[in-house]
């Protein structure tokens, strides 16, 4: 992917080195990136003008200015990618063009604005945050998601697990009071979240059943934690659910792929159990009536997103340490299943959404 040239009719363009400055837009949302005389660094960045697929992705050179109060500046050194990213970059979830894209990332903070007390210019972080950005070599965004990052762990591990790590952290601990010797259904286990969660189940005591389409996915699956693994091509999840747990079923589901596997998974709780929706990788679930949950046993349901939980500073820092702890304990190991350069992004997101990858994906710059 080359540079691309990026032009927009609009009043007050400037033109310096042939990039356009636009004083009022920016592509991490609608906020006032001008630049200032000093005139900062240029900086990559990924962004898209419109909803579409991965031939959308742009890759720009974009001025990168000073931080203003409760922001920081900080220097990328990894980036991590997810379905989210897909989800955004193809209209599911809308943003106002132009954008950048990206949710998580690691490096090194260069300089913090008024009113930041916990990060200071030269700092290790990382985060999984909102707006959207992290397709870039360095950005301007707000502090308080962003996380102190113990030395302990590398760039690459933390920009790979911030959004899949937080996500796993808040389901097993932020919704439901789940206990060991509980049981958990879930669904795509061999993929970055799904690895991870398998882990962390195993480190608390917590049985998981997950599903994979593949027999290798599902030895994988096995070998980072699951009880056992389920091959949804081969077979009726459904069925193999029940005999697994004498007829009883879950106490919860967590469905991160959604249509393909939400009606049938709560056939798969046991009475009073709890469904939790977190995605859409295969696309939207259909409207569901109540009456559905009352005759399957009085179920509960609910769609979740990590960043409703992040967004208080107190309980996103919280949620870092507490993945960060299991992660220097050895009870959760990072798996980079891919590394693409950012200028390979394109085909980074079209082997998330053809299911060709295990683990987590990065970009690296």
């Amino acid at each position: 992917m080359r540079i691309a040239d990026w032009e927009i009719p609009s009043a007050g363009i400037a033109f310096r080195r042939g990039l356009a400055f636009i004083p009022r837009q920016s592509p991490h949302g609608d906020r006032d990136h001008a630049m200032n005389e000093r005139e900062h660094d240029m900086a990559r960045t990924v962004i898209i003008e419109k909803a579409g697929g991965a031939d959308e992705l742009k890759l720009v050179d974009w001025p990168v200015g000073e931080p203003g109060p409760g922001e920081i500046r900080i220097r990328h050194m990894a980036c991590g990618l997810n379905f989210i990213d897909v989800y955004q970059r193809t209209g599911l979830y809308p943003l106002a063009y132009p954008h950048a894209l990206g949710m998580e990332a690691a490096g090194i903070v260069e300089a913090v604005g008024e009113g930041v007390t916990h990060l200071k210019a030269g700092d290790r972080a990382a985060y999984a945050a909102t707006p959207p950005g992290a397709y870039a070599e360095a950005r301007v965004m707000p502090a308080s998601q962003v996380c102190p990052l113990p030395d302990g762990i590398s760039f690459e591990d933390a920009a790979s697990i911030m959004l899949q790590g937080m996500t796993v952290e808040y389901l097993f601990h932020r919704v439901w009071p789940l206990e060991a010797g509980q049981t958990v259904l879930f669904h795509a286990a061999a993929g970055g979240v799904g690895l991870l969660a398998c882990q962390w189940a195993r480190s608390e005591g917590i049985r998981l059943i997950g599903t994979a389409g593949t027999d290798e996915k599902c030895r994988l699956a096995m070998e980072n934690g699951a009880s056992a693994c389920i091959n949804y091509r081969d077979s009726d999840f459904v069925a193999e659910v029940k005999a697994l747990t004498d007829g009883k079923g879950v106490d919860v589901v967590m469905d991160g792929v959604g249509k393909d596997t939400f009606a049938p998974s709560l056939d798969c709780l046991k009475p009073l159990g709890m469904m939790m929706s977190f995605g859409n990788a295969s696309g939207p679930v259909d409207p569901v009536s109540l009456l559905t949950l009352a005759a399957k046993g009085s179920l509960k349901l609910t769609r979740t997103t990590l960043f409703t939980f992040l967004a208080d500073h107190a309980r996103c820092q919280d949620m870092a340490r507490h993945l960060f702890d299991k992660v220097e304990s050895g009870a959760i190991k990072v798996n980079i299943g891919q590394r693409f350069p950012l200028d390979q992004v394109a085909e980074a997101h079209r082997a998330l959404e053809g299911r060709q990858t295990t683990g987590s994906t990065i970009l690296t710059l």
